[in-house]
């Protein structure tokens, strides 16, 4: 199958997909009125006479919001894998590497246990300081990293990511170790979740996962150099250092972005670019928007798994994805050993 044929393919899967994370539920609502719906809000198309009301707050107000968001979320950690595993060279590296999530996790924790909320962000103060906490260990890490090897070698940047990643880790643990009557919130954010999510959160993470993915997608062929090893990528023009820090920082933003708004979830950055190189091959041009896709959509299915399995309660997706990606992760492991 040509290459674009398979990208036209994935592309009908993932709609798909969307599909049946939005009508799939404890009330089912067929295809024909999710379209239905979606038109009516955005180009006040009359509603199917027959639809039940209830199925219009449904689809707009439930599911469109949280799906939307699962794929944005997906996708962001999707695309931020590519570019670690592409500038790192390391098929297992991921932004949680270079300790975002830890640094996430520790900012959430402190403002689940201490209760302090911004006036004017009121319930985005905990993303926004998940976010921040986040960047800033992955901006100490590299300027470490930096400071140890001026010329940022890829195992420097990881073992000093490792170093920052598992101190606040230890951070955290002695907060959730003092904090008992938060150890539920503190552990539920840990695995991630979708519920509770609207149309604000879809509104503030769509221009920030869009941009940074363009971005990032404008750099395909500085990585795809850079597969060749730095000293061939210097040869040819290309600014080793600057391109690093900048898709380094780019990644990072991605994922902190991504898990500031529903918890720490793993394993998708690590499996999805994996997945697409094997059917689309190595060329970053193709490999970032179907990480994309492909990320995406794998997100949509596990929350769709996490709030069916067990309904009317709720699994943590991060559950799902981590039952799905820990296997995954041994199988990559154990095949580059073995090659």
């Amino acid at each position: 199958m040509k290459t674009k044929s398979k990208i036209l393919s994935s592309i009908v899967i993932s709609i798909i997909i969307l599909i049946m994370g939005v009508g799939l539920g404890s009330v089912r609502v067929p295809a024909t009125e999710i379209i239905n719906v979606i038109m009516h809000k955005i180009f006040s198309t009359p509603l199917i006479p027959s639809m039940p009301g209830i199925s219009v707050s449904i689809v707009w107000n439930l599911r469109l919001p949280r799906t939307l968001l699962a794929f944005m979320v997906g996708g962001a950690l999707a695309v931020s894998g590519a570019v670690m595993q592409s500038v790192l060279k390391n098929p297992l590296a991921s932004s949680y590497t270079l300790g975002v999530s830890s640094g996430a996790s520790l900012g959430a924790a402190i403002i689940i246990v201490t209760g302090f909320n911004i006036p004017f962000l009121g319930l985005f103060t905990l993303p926004l300081t998940g976010l921040t906490f986040g960047l800033l260990t992955v901006f100490l890490a590299i300027k470490f990293a930096y400071k140890l090897d001026q010329n940022l070698e890829n195992n420097t940047i990881i073992l000093v990511g490792m170093v920052f990643s598992l101190f606040v880790n230890a951070i955290l643990t002695l907060i959730t170790a003092m904090a008992r009557d938060h150890l539920a919130q503190l552990t539920f954010w840990q695995m991630g979740s979708f519920s509770l999510k609207d149309w604000s959160n879809v509104i503030i993470l769509f221009p920030i996962v869009v941009a940074g993915t363009i971005i990032i997608q404008s750099f395909s062929k500085e990585m795809d150099i850079l597969t060749f090893g730095e000293e061939q990528a210097m040869t040819m023009g290309v600014d080793v250092q600057r391109v690093k820090w900048l898709l380094l920082g780019l990644a990072a933003a991605l994922t902190g972005s991504a898990i500031s708004f529903v918890g720490v979830i793993g394993f998708i950055d690590l499996m999805a670019p994996h997945v697409v190189r094997k059917i689309f091959g190595s060329s970053h041009k193709t490999v970032i928007p179907m990480s994309m896709i492909f990320g995406g959509s794998f997100m949509v299915l596990c929350d769709l798994l996490a709030r069916t399995l067990v309904s009317p309660s709720e699994l943590p997706v991060g559950a799902i994805t981590a039952m799905v990606g820990a296997p995954f992760f041994a199988y990559v492991y154990f095949s580059k050993r073995r090659g």
